[in-house]
């Protein structure tokens, strides 16, 4: 028995406006829990504490240079290839942590909570789009990179709790969403990560090359 098309379509359309929906209320609900915790925590903040937050916030930069430095720096003066090693896997997981955080920034071009929501007490502005957390993706990256160099549980405390405490003064100062910070994480320790596992294999190859 053939199907009548007009209630193959019907049953389509309804199928789709269904689809639609559920991905339209899903979408709502991260929303709003997005713009909910991002309140509690900007409107909650103890006050008193955000030039702490801002201190945070500022150190992500100047640690993510320092770091690849005083690694080449020591490296190629103690001759210790280990630091050399170490820094140009650094400086490599910052090269691909920028084109991932930036490329992912202008493609989703999310505006910045403040402009969008006037209950919200930012304590600064920025240029760029929202969508992730440069300083926090930047955080993340440098944490797994020291982590990586020296695989100690008290430099990974130590590390990812400055890394993770970045990511939290990012929400406190009212400019960035929770999941612009989560993926921002994501985004910093895969591309740590990805370096690390890239230079391994390259290190294996040279080594099964000689």
């Amino acid at each position: 028995m053939e199907k009548n098309p007009s209630g193959i379509f019907k049953n389509f359309r309804s199928t789709f406006i269904v689809f639609v929906f559920c991905c339209w209320s899903t979408n709502v609900l991260a929303q709003n829990f997005d713009i909910n915790t991002l309140q509690s925590i900007n409107t909650g903040r103890i006050k008193s504490l955000d030039g702490t937050y801002k201190g945070l916030s500022n150190s992500v930069y100047p640690i993510a240079a320092i770091m690849p430095i005083t690694e080449l720096t020591l490296g190629y003066m103690k001759h210790d290839k280990k630091l050399v090693d170490g820094g140009w896997q650094t400086v490599a997981g910052l090269g691909v942590n920028f084109l991932a955080t930036f490329s992912i920034k202008y493609a989703v071009n999310r505006t910045r909570p403040y402009d969008t929501y006037n209950f919200l007490d930012p304590q600064s502005h920025e240029p760029d789009p929202s969508f992730p957390s440069g300083h926090t993706s930047f955080s993340f990256c440098t944490a797994t990179s020291v982590f990586f160099m020296y695989p100690k549980w008290y430099v990974g405390v130590a590390a990812f709790s400055w890394a993770a405490a970045v990511g939290y003064s990012r929400m406190a100062l009212g400019v960035h969403y929770p999941t612009d910070v989560l993926t921002g994480a994501i985004v910093g320790t895969g591309s740590a990560y990805l370096t690390y596992k890239a230079n391994q294999w390259i290190r294996k190859r040279k080594a099964h090359l000689k």
